[in-house]
């Protein structure tokens, strides 16, 4: 029997000590290398986006990868390619850890507009007050010390 799946993860991760080094200039270039990572890994990628401080990949995972598995090799390529390539000057690196979160396939076009939003949702709300309400809303309980 095929195995079949249908899990779709919000994954959120930010830069080393909150740096602001993704300008806008090449973020689209670091989006198309990790979709290209994730099409490798035979994820399905519905949106990739971000701001100068962290990104938010909408995805189907291919049911073979664990999330942590995905997002390590996903944090030290893209790593890897943004020091190469010179993408962004300042980057240090990606933060430790990240947040996953899995959504109704239901909620998939609504979810897709909220990360393609993300530079106008940023004028809003700060990363701390997103990642916070993401939190909450999944039932995630969390100590405020070890939040980004």
């Amino acid at each position: 029997m095929n195995t079949y799946s249908q899990l779709i993860y919000q994954i959120v991760f930010r830069t080393k000590n909150r740096e602001r080094s993704l300008h806008e200039k090449n973020r689209d270039e670091l989006f198309q290398y990790i979709s290209g990572i994730l099409k490798n890994k035979q994820c399905h990628l519905y949106r990739v986006n971000g701001v100068e401080d962290h990104i938010h990949i909408l995805t189907h995972i291919n049911p073979s990868i664990s999330v942590s598995s995905l997002v390590k090799d996903i944090k030290m390529a893209s790593s890897i390619y943004i020091k190469e390539k010179r993408l962004f000057p300042q980057f240090n690196g990606w933060q430790n850890g990240f947040g996953a979160f899995t959504y109704s396939f239901n909620e998939k076009d609504k979810l897709i507009e909220y990360v393609k939003n993300q530079v106008e949702h940023h004028e809003k709300q700060t990363f701390r007050e997103e990642f916070v309400d993401l939190l909450n809303l999944h039932g995630i309980s969390y100590d405020e010390k070890y939040l980004p």
